[in-house]
């Protein structure tokens, strides 16, 4: 199941000129956002614990990360024309500057590094998608940030992840959502180009591509809302051609105890196999996950509990999140083949005591059994903490600052251990 991509990309830039007769149709322009987000982004890693391989990989022989962006993230998108069949066109434009960073110091992926490991001075893309709307069915058809749990563009560095592809969603079912498409290029959070799919951490990388390359990702999925809207029930497939085959299940959860207090569930279920030509090889993935919570006034607990078992880990495709997971984190998302682990996480609001913007995040995780290459009984650990504060109001109202604090420790692997601050500025400015 291959889509003539050429003549996707073609599509797009047909249907985006026939709008520049259509900018005075009903909605188009009326329901158009666009909002510039000016993110300030500073990440310093200091590796520890490793002993002789204390150094980044390459010739550098330091033992620190540390770079500082400067980012500006124009998100705009228009709504449709009118007629029984609507068009628009949602439109990304990214740019990152270097203000601080170097070969001694490259490695934090705010920034791409050319020969010799020289951090850009800049860099950025545009992405561009036409989409089409019939009743309660949209197709959309160019490059943006898909967020679906078997597919997850990061956005944890200077930029966000942007794939290219097709996709449809339809909603002409109560509470029933349904997608389905296929993705064809990768183009990763510190990367301003487009390269082809690949598996995560299988290959080898050279100047920008991987050994084992994929021509597609296709994808079909649905969920459905009941019980008052407290539960949905999901299932999904996803294929990255010649590589692996995945299913994902997963059941949400939210229980009402009183007007303050709640329950709530996040459990997952990963089928993971190889796909055809198996170019990575025989794979064999479960993974079982849970997230369980506890909220009361403005103090949220959690507990999370995660197991893989088979001779891999958790598949996904390159770059991408893996926040669909429970124990995923800023600095490990605890997937790697048969680990086990568990992790106590506690979040509070201040809103509750007056102070509206103002959160604080704690949390530790802890995984074992891990198998990696000669490892047998890998084991992991991390501590993470970050506070955050929103303004209220005044002239900079939204802007939001936090700060990140984390270690990770593993017993396996080079340069795996590390103490981590990251600082984030970022400021919204609605244009539309």
């Amino acid at each position: 199941m291959s889509l003539n991509f050429q003549r996707v990309k073609s599509n797009v830039v047909v249907i985006a000129l026939g709008f520049s007769g259509l900018v005075q149709a009903d909605g188009f322009i009326e329901d158009a956002k666009a909002n510039l987000v000016l993110r300030n982004f500073y990440m310093s890693r200091d590796f520890v614990d490793n002993g002789a391989s204390k150094a980044l990989p390459g010739s550098t022989g330091h033992g620190q990360a540390a770079e500082w962006t400067q980012s500006f993230i124009l998100d705009a998108k228009s709504g449709f024309t009118s007629g029984t069949v609507g068009f628009g066109l949602d439109a990304l434009g990214m740019l990152a500057i270097k203000l601080d960073g170097g070969r001694g110091t490259y490695g934090t992926q705010l920034l791409p590094t050319h020969d010799g490991n020289r951090p850009a001075d800049d860099f950025g893309r545009l992405a561009v998608a036409g989409k089409a709307r019939f009743s309660k069915t949209e197709l959309k058809i160019g490059e943006w940030m898909p967020v679906l749990p078997i597919l997850r563009a990061d956005d944890g560095r200077s930029l966000p992840q942007t794939l290219e592809g097709a996709q449809i969603t339809s909603r002409e079912i109560p509470n029933v959502n349904l997608y389905g498409g296929q993705f064809r290029g990768n183009s990763q959070r510190n990367d301003a180009s487009m390269q082809k799919l690949s598996q995560n951490s299988v290959g080898t990388v050279l100047h920008g591509r991987n050994s084992i390359e994929s021509d597609a990702f296709n994808f079909i999925g649905g969920d459905y809302t009941f019980n008052h809207e407290h539960t949905v029930v999901a299932a999904w497939y996803g294929q990255l051609e010649d590589v692996y085959q995945q299913q994902y299940f997963q059941l949400l959860h939210t229980q009402p105890i009183t007007e303050s207090i709640s329950l709530g569930a996040n459990i997952g279920y990963f089928i993971g196999t190889q796909d055809g030509a198996a170019l990575a090889g025989s794979e064999d993935n479960r993974t079982l996950s849970g997230l369980f919570s506890l909220k009361t006034g403005g103090h949220t607990f959690y507990v999370g509990l995660q197991r893989l078992t088979g001779e891999t880990g958790l598949q996904r495709v390159a770059g991408t999140s893996g926040a669909t997971l429970a124990n995923d984190s800023y600095g490990s998302s605890y997937d790697l083949a048969n680990e086990r682990s568990w992790q106590v996480r506690h979040d509070y609001n201040f809103a509750a005591v007056g102070v509206p913007g103002l959160t604080l995040m704690n949390r530790f995780i802890k995984g074992s059994n891990v198998h990696a290459g000669a490892v047998s009984d890998g084991r992991e650990r991390g501590r993470e903490t970050e506070v955050g504060y929103t303004l209220q109001s005044g002239p900079l109202r939204s802007l939001n600052l936090r700060w990140r604090n984390a270690t990770q420790r593993r017993s396996f692997g080079n340069t795996n251990s590390f103490n981590e601050n990251r600082l984030i500025v970022q400021y919204p400015i609605s244009i539309l």
